[in-house]
């Protein structure tokens, strides 16, 4: 009863409708930005080194990390193959294709979370809610947008990460979902009650570690494999436009898995990365803009395709037509769509070595998405519940996240997933029509940061300076947060 409710509201949000949305915000922001992702791409690369954290703010390289950290998840190894599985290969191209557009809408979503962010006890807090309220004026389009992505973070997503850690370990080590439930949620806990700090420190050391571990693996493998590299890219290309043979019928589950998987895996436009871009520390909101754009091509065009590399590099996929059902490619005879293809994969560099690694990775990818989740609900409670009845609150959130992880470790990946694109989906209908009407203060902060860097400044943002209101942080421009404090007093 349950997966067929899910499945059929899946069927309404993930129309065509959503995913032409999607690109025209993009490509519009884009065009208006005028094409900010390959202007100041060198920009974006000295931001992510420069800048330090605060008493009530992190640092723009802490704040990277902790969105990376919801970026680099199950969606960048199992989803990936899972896009491949019903899209063919054609499905890598539209990836990368939604991920350079979004590279815009991630720069507008997270700048606004800076303009409009508030001091909350003694840290930063910023998110969709707090630039619908404050930005638009409407608070009841911001508690609904609040309560939905509580809802998706907080119930329908961390099923996905914590269904894919105990899968993995159940197949690798034949470790028990159950025993593997409790570790997880045992690691998890110690985190989470540490606070945005203990968050924000464990991302800066996990990410970098994880990541890169995991790319010296797909270096391995592309280079074993060097004399295909044409032939791969090849059939990326052809297949993304019918021109494979092959793959010409499922053109259109090209585009659509090929956009929906890359969007889960960028998250450019869910508004999730808003949040962690608010607890930066930076002198104008236009840096975390670019340094949150930058974001998504580490993680994409870094890590997920890395993942699809592997896969087709050693032909360790098959490719269904999501339609008929009927396989039209079949290379791993028996194996369900998802991690295992990237186990596969693996194997074929060390024999058995395959599933215990990525096993490995899935658990380190999943953990850190897990406590970016949690962030992320935790801020939107904020925004929801204020004064003595706070504490309570946010306790009953870590016990029903950390419940809510566990149900995840015995469930079904199919409904894991279902739920998780619900969640999803959700969230994206509602932010992209929020920066899609609030885009002008986003522009004016990029319109006086480059301002500002041919003056050879470096900028500090001033909002009475364009008018902007409610932007109560940057009203007499830039101050830290302790500095405020002392003025008051």
């Amino acid at each position: 009863m349950i997966d067929k409710l899910v499945e059929t509201v899946n069927k309404l949000l993930w129309s065509p409708l959503l995913i032409l949305f999607i690109v025209f915000c993009g490509v519009y922001f884009s065009i208006r930005t005028r094409f900010l992702q390959i202007r100041h791409f060198k920009e974006m690369v000295k931001l992510v080194t420069t800048g330090k954290g605060s008493d009530a703010g992190v640092s723009s390289f802490q704040a990277l990390t902790m969105s990376l950290s919801g970026r680099i998840g199950v969606g960048n190894v199992a989803g990936t193959a899972t896009g491949i599985a019903y899209g063919g290969p054609g499905a890598v191209f539209w990836m990368w294709v939604i991920t350079f557009i979004g590279a815009a809408t991630a720069y507008v979503e997270s700048t606004l979370a800076q303009i409009y962010k508030e001091e909350q006890d003694g840290q930063y807090r910023g998110g969709p809610a707090f630039y619908i309220e404050k930005g638009l004026g409407w608070k009841w389009f911001a508690v609904v947008i609040a309560a939905a992505i509580l809802l998706a973070m907080a119930v329908l997503m961390p099923g996905i990460q914590a269904n894919s850690i105990a899968d993995g370990f159940h197949n690798a080590f034949r470790i028990p979902q159950l025993v593997t439930g409790i570790i997880v949620i045992a690691l998890l806990g110690f985190t989470i009650f540490g606070g945005v700090k203990r968050i924000a420190k464990t991302a800066e050391i996990v990410v970098p570690f994880m990541a890169v571990g995991y790319l010296l693996v797909a270096i391995a493998i592309i280079a074993v494999n060097f004399e295909k590299i044409p032939e791969v890219f090849g059939l990326i290309f052809k297949s993304a436009f019918g021109a494979e043979q092959v793959f010409g019928g499922i053109i259109g589950s090209a585009v659509m898995w090929g956009v929906k998987r890359g969007l889960y895996a960028n998250e450019a436009g869910q508004g999730t990365g808003a949040h962690p871009a608010a607890a930066a520390e930076v002198s104008h909101p236009a840096k975390q803009g670019l340094v949150q754009a930058f974001s998504i091509y580490l993680d994409v065009f870094l890590v997920v395709t890395a993942t699809a590399l592997m896969i087709l590099f050693t032909n360790q996929y098959n490719v269904i037509n999501e339609k008929t059902k009927e396989p039209i490619v079949v290379h791993l005879e028996g194996v369900e769509p998802g991690a295992g293809y990237t186990q596969a994969a693996v194997d074929t560099l060390i024999p058995g070595f395959g599933s215990a690694f990525v096993a490995i990775a899935l658990f380190f990818f999943a953990f850190t998405t897990m406590y970016a989740y949690y962030y992320i609900a935790e801020t939107n409670l904020a925004y929801l519940v204020r004064g003595k009845h706070r504490g309570i609150a946010f306790l009953a959130l870590k016990i029903i996240f950390l419940a809510a992880t566990f149900y995840g470790t015995v469930k079904t990946a199919t409904t894991a997933w279902a739920m998780g694109d619900t969640g999803l989906g959700i969230m994206v209908w509602l932010n992209l029509i929020a920066i899609l009407l609030l885009f002008k203060p986003a522009y004016l902060a990029l319109k006086d940061y480059e301002e500002q860097l041919k003056q050879g400044k470096d900028p500090e943002f001033n909002a009475s300076k364009y008018g902007i209101k409610n932007a109560t942080f940057w009203e007499n421009g830039y101050k830290k947060a302790e500095e405020k404090q002392k003025e008051a007093l």
